[in-house]
């Protein structure tokens, strides 16, 4: 049974859970019974293990068993009892012998329950509704990427390439073959020699003394200079450190991006290769990640404005776990990038603002929903699903993938329960449009 919920605090409660010690050990001797029919001992016939012997092997065990199973039992029976919405697990932990009642075993649990959420009037609040158009300079831009992206090379000076009229020289845009060796103090330094090493002049991939070194460069030239490596440098041994490098040009290469023309429809998956047909379908998949990007951003001004007219506590105990979680994922995400996640240090302190915040939210949009009735229907999932669908190429996969895992079905209707709770806030609140550049919503260039 349990006493009166004691408030700790505004969210922390405690209530002390006692037990009947005979009714303890009734059932630990059941369970040791059930478990002597299977035992097994050295000399004995497996379920002809003496009790005693069967109780000082599984004893311990079996009272653990019983004992979580009690207070678990009676902690939740509680909790429905005095109508507690728990916030996390209860913190569990034996009373002392002097506080115990003699024949009875007592457990204090401390936990924490959800708060009162008060959303504030959205009227007042301001939002920025992003948007950005998509116009034929974005669908040309998009489709030099594509070219880019298919670029193959061939070498300066042969006949009928690049570089005719005289022995070619290394510029920006041409791939460059080079043979190096770099000293510090004279002395070659791990990772400071490599022969055919091909890098393109103007992409950035080499530092900047390197590529200045190798333009204007022939076939055959070699040139010697110094190299100063940036303290930050990824090479430890080397960063902060001036190096004297000697490069050799094994080889020069010209990019040659494919025409805009039938083949390149095609080979972007336009199977008559209609060049209109391709521009349409490159603005169409442009639009889509728009639409994708500036609703994130409105979204999180939506989010902003909930947070500044909502008043409520954050419980630590959800707060943790979502620090938990973050961590993990964290950790998860190195490993697939080829990191060894043991020799990188992750304090919990780098997840506790993020968490917070996640948590915070969270409880406010579950009220939000809940005082406005914005529940997720099932045409809504749908649709959503739908829309997901329209960039593969095979639909029906994608339709089927989603509807046959309940776990995916609720990925989706929380998206479409935030979508309701921003379309239902921007209902409400004071809207300004905030039109966003392509380039600086898509990240290719910093926004003012």
């Amino acid at each position: 049974m349990a006493t009166a919920v004691e408030t700790l605090s505004k969210l922390e409660r405690r209530m002390t859970l006692t037990f009947p010690l005979a009714d303890v050990q009734a059932e630990v001797e059941k369970r040791l019974k059930v478990r002597a029919r299977t035992a097994k001992a050295p000399g004995f016939r497996p379920g002809k293990v003496p009790m005693k012997m069967v109780a000082a092997q599984y004893g311990y065990q079996v009272e653990t068993e019983v004992l979580n199973d009690k207070v678990g039992r009676a902690f939740n029976d509680a909790a429905v009892e005095n109508n507690l919405r728990v916030a996390g697990f209860p913190k569990i932990e034996p009373k002392t012998s002097e506080e115990s009642t003699e024949g009875a075993l007592a457990f204090d649990a401390t936990f924490e329950v959800y708060p009162e959420v008060a959303v504030g009037d959205l009227s007042g609040a301001e939002v920025e509704k992003t948007s950005s158009a998509v116009s034929d300079v974005e669908i040309d831009k998009t489709i030099d990427i594509l070219r880019k992206q298919r670029v193959h090379y061939h070498v300066k000076g042969e006949q009928g390439a690049h570089g005719d009229g005289g022995e070619p020289v290394a510029q920006n845009g041409d791939r460059a073959t080079v043979d190096f060796v770099g000293k510090i103090d004279g002395v070659e330094f791990q990772g400071g020699k490599a022969d055919a090493f091909p890098f393109v002049l103007g992409e950035g991939r080499m530092l900047p003394e390197f590529e200045t070194a190798t333009l204007g460069l022939k076939v055959g030239e070699s040139k010697t200079f110094p190299l100063a490596f940036p303290a930050d440098y990824h090479g430890k041994d080397v960063a902060g450190k001036t190096a004297e490098f000697t490069i050799t040009l094994q080889k020069l290469e010209w990019a040659h991006m494919p025409e805009v023309d039938a083949e390149f429809a095609k080979s972007l998956g336009i199977d008559d290769g209609d060049l209109t047909k391709m521009r349409e379908d490159i603005k169409r998949n442009l639009e889509r990640e728009v639409s994708a990007r500036t609703k994130a951003k409105t979204k999180d001004s939506v989010m902003d404005a909930l947070i500044k007219v909502s008043e409520l506590d954050v419980p630590k105990a959800l707060v943790e776990q979502d620090v938990e979680r973050l961590s993990e994922m964290a950790v998860q995400d190195m490993a697939q990038r080829g990191m060894d996640p043991k020799t990188m240090q992750l304090p919990k302190e780098l997840f506790t603002a993020q968490a917070e915040r996640r948590v915070r939210l969270g409880l406010i949009l579950a009220e939000v929903v809940k005082t406005n009735k914005l529940e997720a229907t099932e045409e809504q999932v749908k649709a959503q699903i739908e829309d997901f669908a329209q960039s593969y190429e095979d639909p029906q996969q994608v339709l089927k993938y989603y509807f046959s895992d309940r776990r995916r079905l609720a990925e989706v209707e929380a998206l479409v329960l935030e979508e309701n709770v921003v379309n239902y806030v921007l209902g409400k609140a004071k809207v300004s449009e905030k039109p966003v550049e392509f380039d600086a919503l898509m990240g290719n260039q910093p926004q003012a």
